[in-house]
């Protein structure tokens, strides 16, 4: 899976960021796709999904301050973070709804199917 994530970086607190997710894989560029991240020391967690057609998903942490979007035509996938917290300072990777891993290999953190991520530091 080729994932390319990027604009992460440096954020005050209240602040905010575009990530995007360059899909270079096309045959998945049609298919449900997720924003992801990991703090040190925590497990990699789901933020916000999107279908094919557009249908949005968010969990309770992010909603209503993250906003997920794609443009098919580009084979990009975008995060939109706005009111960033500290608690927020993670890499952030885009992949597959469920990770392409879990289907190919079952692991979900399987190494060859995720992008480097993208680091988003918020300082208070």
């Amino acid at each position: 899976v080729q994932l390319v994530e990027s604009g992460g970086g440096l954020v005050q607190a209240g602040g905010s960021l575009r990530l995007s997710c360059a899909i270079v894989r096309s045959s998945l560029s049609r298919k449900a796709m997720g924003w992801y991240r990991q703090a040190p020391g925590k497990d990699r967690e789901l933020l916000a999904t999107i279908s094919s057609g557009g249908s949005t998903n968010y969990v309770h942490s992010v909603k209503g301050r993250f906003t997920i979007s794609r443009d098919n035509a580009k084979n990009t996938v975008y995060l939109q973070m706005n009111n960033l917290k500290p608690e927020d300072t993670a890499v952030y990777y885009c992949n597959t709804d469920p990770p392409f891993g879990t289907i190919v290999s079952g692991s979900f953190y399987d190494p060859r199917y995720w992008g480097q991520g993208t680091l988003v530091t918020v300082s208070s």
